[in-house]
């Protein structure tokens, strides 16, 4: 793997009948997450796989970001819904030999503790770290190119309010 993008879902609806797995995106998670896949693809982002969870707000995540990609691997997994930072990051562990840009999508506060951690193995500066420990926010995706060793560089942060 020589890319990796941290993506939350997009803006979910409060409730669902059939519980916080079924949660949908919002009018707003939806027009916030093809906001997001055009703007990783206007930045030649495109993953070749994806790894997304198997609750409701995260597929319909990817199907409005995967618009903007064309042919993409998806692997849908119920072990990634509401996953800790160490699941998540042995998910990514797991396929980075299959991929060399991968997209994950998850939720908090597993992706943020994630990214907090990729963070801090780059060494970004204070500032980085400062903004990323206010949160990570519904529809935003946090990149990072990572060497032949594993080792992660921060590369950019988007969300959908800086579009």
């Amino acid at each position: 793997m020589q890319r990796l993008i941290l993506m939350r879902h997009a803006k979910a609806e409060a409730s669902a009948p059939g519980g916080d797995v079924d949660r949908a995106l919002s009018e707003r998670g939806l027009r916030d997450a093809a906001a997001i896949g055009r703007a990783l693809a206007a930045r030649g982002l495109k993953p070749d796989m994806a790894l997304v969870s198997g609750a409701r707000r995260t597929r319909q995540t990817w199907d409005q970001v995967s618009d903007h990609f064309g042919d993409v691997e998806l692997r849908v997994s119920d072990s990634l819904y509401n996953a800790s930072a160490d699941t998540l990051r042995r998910a990514v562990e797991a396929a980075e030999d299959e991929a060399g840009c991968l997209l994950l999508i998850a939720h908090n506060p597993g992706v943020h503790q994630l990214a907090v951690e990729y963070l801090i193995e780059s060494a970004a500066s204070p500032s980085v770290l400062d903004k990323m420990s206010g949160g990570f926010p519904t529809g935003a995706a946090a990149v990072f190119t990572v060497d032949v060793a594993g080792r992660p560089s921060y590369e950019g942060w988007l969300t959908p309010e800086t579009l």
